[in-house]
């Protein structure tokens, strides 16, 4: 059986659902050889994450997702192999940001109460267990309390930017978390490019993030159809882009999509894994 890999995962620490230990477990069950955490702009999880690798036959990778900001279009970037010492870069660098994400949830939360909605900042923050929640918690509770049948129709109504609710909070730019993750020796990645960016857009961007040191994009992702893995991979081979993918794991917030196999034929090689590591300067 050939070796592989997710290189996508979130835990608790941002919108999943398994603790960070919990993914560990899982990726053992799964017969996974490495599993990154990627939790949305936090470093929090990584210290549990790593700890728990330590007696798991499963190479754990230090990883983190950047929400960032490319022509006002939301581009996440990864950045996985950072090392021990520059965690603490990372909350830094993020502090300001997170900061506007918790205005941003408060004035959500705000305009779906204005609007009749019974829910409060409390509620998403006790599922988070943080204020730092995302909108995938609001779904949640709006799918608790019956106004909505689904987090994907939450997401397709009232939490969709641009239907008066949901007002983004202001964002780093894309190049910038390439810079920065490049400062620190890790790999800089796009996240799921063709859900944020169309081929044409992507032609622009591509260069402008290779300049900035981008070393991969995503060609193997949960939601990709053939022909989006297809153009993917043309573009890696088109610009010289290395090449990782992952799940997008967030446990039972997104329940169709398992660790390491997404929606049941998805296959990241461990030679994404090798790959990857050869883009930073990491010491295991």
């Amino acid at each position: 059986m050939k070796k592989r890999c997710d290189l996508h995962s979130h835990s608790t620490c941002s919108d999943g659902t398994f603790t960070p230990a919990e993914l560990v477990t899982l990726a053992e069950e799964k017969g996974l050889s490495a599993l990154a955490l990627t939790d949305h702009n936090t470093a929090e999880g990584l210290k549990e994450f790593m700890e728990a690798g330590k007696n798991s036959p499963v190479i754990t990778v230090p990883g983190c997702e950047f929400t960032t900001e490319w022509h006002k279009k939301e581009v996440h970037i990864v950045g996985l192999f950072f090392r021990e010492e520059y965690w603490q870069e990372i909350t830094d660098f993020l502090e300001l940001v997170n900061i506007a994400k918790t205005n941003a949830n408060k004035i959500l939360i705000d305009n779906l109460v204005k609007a009749g909605y019974e829910i409060t900042f409390e509620e998403a923050a006790e599922i988070s267990e943080s204020d730092l929640f995302n909108r995938s918690h609001v779904a949640r509770i709006l799918v608790q309390k019956g106004y909505v049948p689904t987090v994907s129709a939450a997401f397709d109504t009232l939490l969709k930017e641009g239907n008066g609710f949901y007002i983004p909070a202001r964002r780093i730019t894309s190049a910038a978390a390439v810079r920065f993750i490049k400062t620190f020796e890790a790999t800089a990645i796009i996240a799921h490019p063709l859900l944020n960016l169309t081929p044409e857009e992507l032609r622009e961007f591509l260069p402008e993030m290779k300049e900035a040191g981008l070393d991969a994009i995503e060609t193997e992702y949960t939601e990709f159809t053939p022909e989006m893995k297809k153009t993917a991979v043309s573009l890696a081979e088109e610009f010289s882009l290395k090449q990782s993918g992952g799940s997008d794991f967030h446990g039972t917030a997104k329940p169709d999509i398992d660790l390491g196999s997404g929606r049941g034929d998805l296959f990241v090689p461990y030679s994404f894994y090798e790959d990857m590591k050869a883009c930073s300067n990491y010491d295991e």
